[in-house]
């Protein structure tokens, strides 16, 4: 019998192709009892590896194939929980020691880290290898010993491969002749890459990406042959049947490592409570925070705390609640913004320790949805998001007070999609760049794997003209990319506190940004029963502080009244572009029927518009009622209690909790438990017996058969795409109250918007133009009166110096340091901008202060010389007088290449006359229009985009925008079919279609063109 003992998973990255379950499911089919993971310095895939094994059956033994100093080769094998963690720490070593990327273990490290570890010897690029393959057996044996001694003398095994390469046999008999000499044991290996030998192609591809080379180029790092793949048992003792020992000391080995558990509750992290106890200071902190959030405790709150704080406590959660809140504390001390958001919010507690500002109470939230009694393995995990510009701050000062051996951030996998693989794979198959490009653009975002099928789906591609013979095996090596990882990246938010150091759990490197990742994405580190807390970053927050604190009287933001009347009349109209969640086409036609007239429509509108509750049918239900249209109906009287405030419809998950627990009598836990059943497993024969279980108990509880299973029917449909109520009312907080700014302070809030762009739907361009579109002045940009980033002056939004191309930061820093400037050979002589920034700033209209003629400005500037004061001649001045301006069409396109937009001009404005006489109507003449006959318009195209639909039919919408604002356009798959290749790969269209008053006026499109 045999076992793998060198393994390599995708998370070698670019070094193996054979996925973790077709690894584990081809070990299970050959029978072996064991198999190991030994990737290249990463235990990336442990989590999954571990986890994949257990359920075949079979022993996971985690390794990793170690670079040493001197760039060889060494395979480690953890044979304990202590094995583990001292690979851990030896990993972390060789990475944090080391330039990123370039990890490397010196000899120090490892006899520090060699307890409990089982080495071999390597693969052709170990040491031991290397010196034998050369013959300096003297320097061999004196390698092999200094690892015995490293390792101990029954710990250390030459490991023996025969991928058939030149020498290789030889080499081995000779290691075999020396293990004899100095009673070494010796293990075969198969130093796998992939299953089997087809996947040989896209292993050598992706070597060929790692190493930055193409096919056509030879490289060591490339294997000469297809070798490296999973061979079987028979072939393993075929191969070494000369060595047999080396054969059966794989399973000697495979029964020295042992089994044990990653995760452990040891892992959750520890508050400095002074002293008391974590579960008396944060019951503590929670009874005051609810004497300053409610005054009075009623029952009803009373028992909600005594509840929510027993399970906290139950389950030794206390003091990840003191950590969490000891970062939202941090934030008010330094007076940076910040809210919970997501399933935290259905805690009354977090809303009591000032986490979140969703009052679970006063909702009737569901706890359950957040932290599940009755599931051990449930770890709370609180998201909470900061103005953007001081996020890391609070990462920072979590960092210190806890330590930096027990704070990491959560790392992520950058996979393969459609786009990067082909851009990735095609350029190692030597395909030109500028046909990479034509290809990867024209890709939508789908899986790798389904490209060659996207040129029948899609028209923009079928109708490409590319010559798809010639992407053949491009494409089918882009198949066998699919959703491999290409590198280790960082996450959003995610940081791990711990109560061990981190570097016994997993081995952490420094990401590109400069912060330490631990190996583990977010879902490995629940499985690890590490507690996550996403610190976010939310420009709209950056945005909202900016615009408090701009007006002339500062706002409180969280006092802002939520029945404003003229901010429901915004959302009413629709016109709610650039606010929160609320101005995505979907979402402003949605306000224009919905009629909001409380925050609970509102936060209704941001669980409505996403991919589940349109696909499931749920908004004309959900308005019909809404509007009287419809009776509000309840098969059981019991729901009406649940779903009144939804009219009914079962909208947010909490509402299939109350559900289960009302009609079923299921406990809370358990019917949580139901909702994670009905929202993960889409299992036929599982669903039935769900269905059957609920069925039987709301029968005994008085139901009758057929009400049971129409209820059942109904949260079976719901559950797997309901909205957690919690985070709705979260965002639909924050959305109401950027309408309330965009309401009453529009120049404030749109200067705020751009001012932190990139965010939100809209790009800069379409910011601009609604603010302009309601009446708000735009000045250009302005060296003597523009400050950093976009202000207010006189009702009026300056556009900022940094928003001109190449005007970095820092420099608009020292021009706004330097105002007030006399004139360009000042500005030049003082500030001594690059050349490039200087130019930028003319053609932006930085300089119009100076000479509205930017043409003249320009000659005066290639003319002046920062390095000494210039004087113009009588002869130079004559000449300037002559110079002739820029026209305004070029200098709006000018503007928009520099700044984005234009201040003063739309791009549509100089076509209008055109366009006028060919019967094309602006987008606001189109809207007062009424829904006869054909309309056309022409404008710049925003957005297109293709949510899943209930029919399953493809339909495209997007937005146009002229110089009068917005209009949004449906295309239909019959139309779709006929334009899509217009569609995605235009700026501009003429949109040829039927207006239609459903909600706001919008298009159905008949015809499209590309608008030239």
């Amino acid at each position: 019998m045999f076992v793998h003992l060198h393994v390599h998973t995708p998370f070698s990255f670019l070094d193996g192709v054979g996925r973790i379950s077709e690894l584990v499911g081809k070990a299970v089919e050959l029978d072996m009892p064991a198999l190991a993971m030994t990737d290249h310095n990463s235990l990336s895939g442990a989590v999954q590896f571990c986890r994949t094994c257990r359920q075949a059956g079979i022993k996971p033994i985690i390794g990793a194939e170690v670079t040493t100093e001197t760039g060889h080769h060494l395979t480690l094998l953890a044979r304990s929980r202590v094995g583990y963690a001292n690979l851990c720490q030896l990993l972390s070593q060789a990475h944090l020691s080391n330039e990123r990327g370039k990890p490397q273990a010196t000899e120090q490290m490892l006899r520090e880290c060699a307890e409990d570890i089982i080495a071999l010897s390597g693969c052709w690029h170990s040491e031991v290898f290397s010196l034998a393959y050369r013959r300096r057996y003297q320097q061999t044996e004196k390698a092999i010993e200094k690892y015995q001694d490293i390792f101990g003398t029954d710990n250390f095994y030459i490991e023996l491969q025969e991928a058939f390469y030149p020498q290789q046999h030889a080499t081995n008999k000779g290691l075999v002749q020396i293990a004899q000499k100095l009673k070494v044991p010796v293990v075969a290996t198969g130093n796998v890459h992939y299953v089997d030998e087809s996947q040989y192609k896209a292993q050598d591809v992706l070597t060929c990406v790692r190493t930055l080379t193409t096919v056509d180029e030879p490289h060591p790092e490339r294997k000469i042959n297809a070798e490296f793949y999973f061979k079987s048992p028979q072939q393993m003792a075929k191969l070494f049947s000369w060595a047999s020992e080396a054969v059966a000391n794989t399973l000697r080995i495979a029964e020295q490592c042992q089994e044990y558990e990653l995760g452990d509750d040891r892992y959750l992290p520890r508050f400095d409570t002074n002293g008391c106890k974590s579960t008396q200071l944060l019951r503590r902190l929670t009874y005051e925070g609810a004497q300053k959030r409610y005054g009075r405790l009623n029952p009803k709150i009373s028992r909600r705390l005594a509840y929510e704080l027993s399970v906290i406590e139950q389950l030794g959660f206390a003091d990840y609640f003191l950590v969490v809140w000891d970062a939202a504390r941090e934030a008010r001390r330094r007076g940076i913004r910040y809210a919970g958001r997501g399933s935290a919010a259905d805690s009354a507690v977090a809303y009591c320790l000032h986490i979140t500002d969703v009052d679970a109470v006063a909702r009737n939230l569901s706890f359950e949805r957040f932290i599940n009694p009755e599931r051990g393995d449930n770890l709370p995990d609180i998201d909470i998001d900061f103005d953007a510009r001081y996020r890391d701050d609070i990462a920072e000062y979590v960092t210190q007070k806890y330590g930096e051996d027990k704070v990491a951030t959560v790392c992520t996998f950058q996979t393969y999609h459609a786009r990067g693989a082909i851009r990735d794979l095609a350029k190692a198959l030597g395909f030109p760049l500028e046909e990479i490009n034509r290809l990867a653009k024209l890709m939508p975002h789908i899986n790798a794997d389904g490209i060659e099928q996207a040129f029948d789906h899609f028209p923009e591609l079928r109708d490409s003209q590319l010559p798809l013979h010639k992407y053949r095996q491009l494409f089918e090596l882009c198949s066998h990319a699919a959703g491999l990882p290409r590198h280790i990246g960082t996450h959003l938010g995610g940081v791990i506190i711990s109560g061990q150091p981190l570097n016994t759990i997993s081995p952490i490197q420094e990401a590109a940004k400069g912060c330490r990742i631990i190996q583990f994405d977010k879902v490995d580190v629940e499985d690890l029963r590490l507690l996550k807390l996403d610190l976010l970053c939310l420009r709209m927050l950056s945005a909202v502080q900016d615009t408090v604190t701009s007006t002339p009287k500062q706002l409180d933001f969280s006092s802002i009244p939520l029945d404003d009347k003229d901010t429901y009349k915004l959302l009413n109209s629709a016109e709610t572009a650039g606010a929160f969640q609320l101005e995505s086409p979907a979402q402003r036609n949605l306000q224009s029927r919905l009629h909001a007239d409380n925050i609970e429509d509102v936060v209704a509108s941001v669980a409505l518009i996403r991919p589940g509750p349109i696909k499931g049918n749920m908004v004309e239900p959900f308005l019909a009622r809404r509007h009287g249209k419809e009776p509000v109906t309840y098969v059981d009287s019991r729901l009406e209690e649940i779903l009144k405030d939804t009219y009914g419809v079962v909208l947010f998950q909490e509402q299939v909790i109350e559900i289960a627990v009302k009609i079923a009598g299921f406990s809370p836990g358990e019917a949580d438990q139901l909702r994670r059943a009905l929202t993960h497993h889409r299992d036929k024969d599982k669903m039935q017996a769900i269905g059957k279980g609920f069925i039987r108990k709301a029968m005994q509880r008085g139901c009758t058969e057929q009400v049971a299973k129409t209820i059942f029917s109904c949260i079976e449909g719901y559950a797997g795409y309901g909205f957690c109520e919690a985070h709705a009312a979260a965002f639909g907080d924050t959305g109401y109250k950027t309408s309330y700014l965009l309401t009453h302070y529009p120049a404030y809030f749109y200067a705020a918007l751009l001012s932190n762009q990139p965010m939100g739907y809209f790009p800069a361009h379409t910011l601009i133009n609604e603010a302009k579109r309601r009446g708000i002045s735009v000045l250009g940009p302005d060296v003597n009166r523009s400050q950093v980033s976009f202000t207010v002056e006189d009702s009026a939004i300056r556009v900022g110096l940094k928003q001109v191309k190449d005007a970095a930061e820092r420099l608009a820093d020292k021009i706004v340091e330097g105002q007030p400037y006399k004139g360009l050979q000042d500005l030049t002589w003082r500030i001594k901008p690059p050349a490039n920034a200087a130019q930028n700033l003319v053609l932006g209209g930085a300089l119009d202060c100076f000479d509205a003629n930017r043409r003249r400005l320009l000659w005066q500037l290639g003319a002046h010389k920062p390095a000494k004061q210039p004087q113009l001649n009588l002869q130079q001045a004559a000449e300037l007088k002559n110079i002739r301006d820029f026209t305004d069409q070029q200098k709006c396109c000018y503007d928009w290449d520099i700044l984005g937009f234009s201040p003063a001009w739309h791009p549509l404005e100089f076509v209008r006359p055109k366009l006028a006489e060919e019967g094309v109507l602006t987008n606001q003449q189109i809207k007062q229009q009424r829904p006869k006959g054909p309309v056309k318009t022409a404008s710049l195209l925003i957005r297109p985009h293709r949510p899943p639909t209930r029919s399953g039919r493809t339909v495209v919408f997007f937005t146009l925008e002229d110089e009068t604002g917005l209009l949004d356009v449906t295309v239909f798959e019959n139309v779709y079919q006929q334009y899509g290749k217009e569609i995605f790969s235009s700026s501009a269209l003429l949109v040829e279609g039927h207006l239609t008053h459903r909600g706001t006026a919008s298009i159905i499109a008949d015809r499209i063109e590309q608008l030239s």
